[in-house]
């Protein structure tokens, strides 16, 4: 029977993940019910045609659920009844915001949404946050290790996991994030793959910092939309598997392939791709980098913003999409991002699809911002 699928509210539900996972959602015909709420409007949010039905105006509620005012509109429903599933992919993504951007827009949204699902009892809350809280270590970090967040984005993060966690009668799941990406994906891979397409324009090397170790774990889209759904539904039919003895009050999961991505697996797979030489700067000349990060940083961004802005006006593409190849000093730390995923497989037997990022892949991100003129 229809009736007995789940509800669900998606906060954030037109950002990069949420898109995706309604669609999911929309085309396993998962939900009985599905509400977007977002603050942008879905005529102003880049959608490809494949989620008109999914994020459908009929679905979409505009409003900054930040807000204490517009929780109410949010969480409402017609039939007076409350909504099962609550996924928080809201928040600030952006990188090198002021702290208080990050306190009210992923913070103080994470807490009025838990603080709201847990006063009308919803039966599962999943939070959205990322692996950027673990200290870094080259060795994956399990969902128990120590943690000391190394971008603000991660900050604000950990602290929405924390006091999400002391919110009483909240039904509560953390999923960590690696580097997502996929088709349209418009952070991290992109900024990558907009520089390649400079650099091959210019004839030049595409180096990095650090070196090739450096890890950069990834997940593709499609296997973290269905993790979401998997943990949702894990955790409403009784959370099978989960000690709390010894793995915590708060289900935690680490989503992330299988592949270990590095930077080395990257700058080949980019090398491939676009027919360039790539290569890293070494430890003296990075050293010398980090000494002076902001100039080093103005420096790529200055040698590739114009040549991207000729490449865009050589395709007669005059209303660019979310794609840029700026480059945001907060990611080029010499930070391994590095995560054990093997919690979700062996407690809520989730297998993964695409488990390493490869040539194909990166050519279907491509392929998807050809599709939407943005490509040059």
């Amino acid at each position: 029977m229809a009736s007995e699928k789940p509800t669900v509210l998606i906060i954030g539900g037109l950002g990069y993940i949420g898109r995706f996972l309604a669609r999911y959602i929309h085309e396993n015909d998962l939900a009985s019910e599905v509400r977007l709420v977002d603050k942008v409007l879905p005529q102003l949010a880049w959608l490809a045609p494949e989620f008109e039905k999914a994020c459908s105006s009929d679905k979409f509620i505009q409003a900054d659920a930040s807000k204490e005012q517009a929780l109410a509109r949010i969480f409402d429903r017609t039939d007076g009844k409350e909504w099962d599933y609550v996924f928080n992919c809201g928040g600030e993504t952006r990188y090198s915001q002021e702290d208080e951007v990050y306190k009210v827009r992923s913070l103080g949204l994470s807490l009025a949404v838990g603080r709201e699902a847990a006063r009308r009892k919803v039966k599962c809350f999943v939070e959205l946050s990322t692996g950027m809280v673990y200290k870094p270590n080259s060795s994956p970090s399990k969902e128990g290790d120590k943690l000391k967040p190394w971008s603000k984005i991660a900050v604000f993060k950990l602290q929405a996991e924390e006091e999400l966690a002391k919110i009483e009668g909240l039904h509560l799941v953390i999923v960590r994030l690696p580097h997502v990406y996929g088709p349209y994906a418009s952070q991290w891979v992109a900024t990558a793959l907009c520089m390649a397409r400079v650099y091959q324009a210019l004839g030049e090397e595409m180096k990095w910092l650090w070196t090739k170790d450096l890890r950069t774990n990834t997940a593709h889209i499609d296997d973290v939309t269905r993790a979401l759904w998997a943990v949702a539904a894990w955790y409403d039919a009784g959370k099978a598997n989960w000690d709390e003895k010894s793995m915590g009050q708060v289900p935690i999961f680490n989503v992330v392939d299988k592949g270990t991505t590095n930077q080395g697996v990257i700058a080949d797979i980019i090398g491939e791709v676009f027919g360039i030489e790539t290569g890293f700067q070494g430890q003296l000349l990075s050293n010398l980098a980090r000494l002076n990060m902001d100039s080093v940083v103005d420096d790529v961004n200055d040698d590739v913003l114009g040549p991207w802005a000729d490449l865009l006006s050589d395709a007669g593409i005059t209303r660019p999409g979310p794609l840029t190849p700026f480059m945001e000093k907060e990611l080029l730390k010499d930070t391994d991002l590095s995560m054990d995923g093997s919690r979700l497989e062996e407690v809520v037997g989730f297998q993964y699809q695409k488990p390493t990022i490869t040539k194909e892949l990166v050519e279907e991100v491509i392929e998807s911002y050809k599709r939407m003129k943005w490509w040059p």
